[in-house]
């Protein structure tokens, strides 16, 4: 029986874990092939299927590849892929919805506290040689001032304990929405985005990199924030303007940000990474052994639902696809 292709594209790791998942399900027909380096058109010329982060996979890459059935990610962000190509080529596209839930909402939580008791700020102080605890902005008390949470997934849910247990008020804003489900969590619902920012002690962003959401923080939208508010962004660096930020940091517009993402990920470079009041980590909010073979299992677990059963995967991103 010819085994079909399965190409990891600059995965880090073996495929080990894989292979092993595969022996138990019994599945003896999928060859997984690793490829570090390499153009990946030509890598995945003769895969089925492939396994890829960050690799841009646009409509001329799509065309070139037209035996290629499915595109799993080990993520649940899907804006490297162009959607609309694979469905017009019937190619399916799936990610990994909620594997990092846990894992992302601690780290924002984290990034709020830090902020909040300028725990970095202090840090980098004291090895700078001072020894100075009322430096920078003046601190106050989280408790009872309000975390705004731009979009209201699994990541924000797996928030609202942690966040009731700092005695934070929550707001939402969150179009699909409505008032009485977001009560049932204890949070209250903004009519508006421009109430969120008013609103806010913490921003804290939670949606996807989509055209409408491209810079959706920009001068006006940190304009409309008190002076006083954090600005925390978990979820893609393009959501946010990062020269406005950057603008808005300098100038006392807002008091401080902290990120997880930058809009140049690949160069690693940023003016943030010059501001005092920023704090900066490295797209790292996702990461735990846990979420990482969670991660690998379910993209996987996709790939032999299309090829191996030629049946329709479970986290099927593009629905409208057809094969």
């Amino acid at each position: 029986m010819e085994k079909k292709k399965i190409l990891y594209y600059q995965i880090d790791d073996t495929l080990d874990y894989e292979s092993d998942l595969l022996r138990q399900w019994g599945i003896t027909d999928l060859e997984l092939v690793q490829a570090k380096e390499g153009d990946f058109v030509e890598e995945a010329r003769d895969a089925a299927g492939a396994v890829v982060e960050y690799q841009q996979v646009t409509r001329p890459i799509i065309e070139q590849l037209p035996q290629l059935k499915i595109v799993a990610l080990q993520s649940i962000g899907v804006d490297n892929i162009d959607l609309d190509a694979a469905t017009d080529h019937g190619l399916c596209v799936t990610n990994c919805p909620g594997f990092c839930s846990e894992e992302v909402a601690l780290h924002t939580i984290g990034l709020i506290i830090d902020l909040a008791r300028k725990i970095t700020a202090l840090d980098r102080s004291v090895r700078a040689g001072s020894w100075d605890p009322l430096l920078g902005y003046p601190i106050h008390r989280l408790s009872n001032k309000t975390i705004g949470l731009y979009f209201f997934g699994s990541i924000p849910k797996k928030m609202i304990p942690m966040l009731r247990g700092l005695q934070l008020s929550i707001l939402v804003y969150a179009p699909t929405k409505t008032a009485e489900y977001l009560a049932g969590f204890g949070a209250e619902k903004a009519n508006s985005f421009d109430e969120l920012l008013r609103r806010s002690d913490i921003l804290s962003l939670h949606c996807p990199l989509i055209p409408e959401t491209e810079h959706l923080i920009s001068d006006r939208e940190l304009q409309l924030m008190k002076k006083t508010a954090f600005l925390i962004n978990t979820a893609r660096g393009r959501v946010v303007d990062e020269a406005a930020l950057v603008r808005a940091l300098k100038s006392g517009a807002i008091q401080a940000a902290a990120v997880d993402v930058i809009e140049d990920e690949v160069g690693a470079k940023s003016e943030l990474f010059t501001l005092e009041n920023a704090v900066i980590t490295p797209h790292a909010a996702f990461v735990s052994e846990d979420s990482f073979y969670g991660a690998r299992k379910t993209a996987l677990a996709q790939l032999v639902q299309r090829i191996c059963r030629n049946g329709r995967p479970e986290h099927l991103v593009n629905s409208a696809v057809h094969f």
